[in-house]
């Protein structure tokens, strides 16, 4: 559990755009299921009124992360923000330098365990 990294991003969903927000939601899970072994948890959910989503990501270590920034970067970076708007992005774990780097221009806030377990 200590070289897990994961997260909260809360992301607002543009008018009129859900049908393409769905879709991309799907593109998404299949490309990483099927090729990123080191997402141990890939979550998305969706408000009641379909205007909030939230993706809970949880990866096995940094490099596990970084993969996935590739990914996204090359396959659906243009896709998601052009319908999806980041309002909140909460990290925990032990990202490494080089994740916190990469994760800058989103203005998360990064947040350290102190006590717990996982099962």
């Amino acid at each position: 559990m200590d070289d897990e990294v994961y997260w909260l991003l809360e992301l607002a969903i543009q008018p009129g755009k859900r049908d393409e927000f769905h879709q991309l939601m799907l593109d998404m899970v299949d490309v990483t299921q099927a090729n990123e072994p080191g997402t141990l948890n890939y979550e998305w959910s969706i408000s009641a009124d379909g205007k909030v989503c939230h993706i809970y990501e949880r990866y096995q270590d940094s490099a596990a992360v970084l993969t996935q920034l590739s990914t996204f970067g090359t396959h659906f970076a243009d896709r998601f923000f052009a319908l999806l708007t980041p309002t909140r992005f909460v990290i925990y774990g032990s990202p490494s330098l080089q994740v916190k780097e990469a994760l800058d221009g989103f203005g998360p806030v990064y947040l350290a365990p102190i006590g717990g377990f996982h099962r």
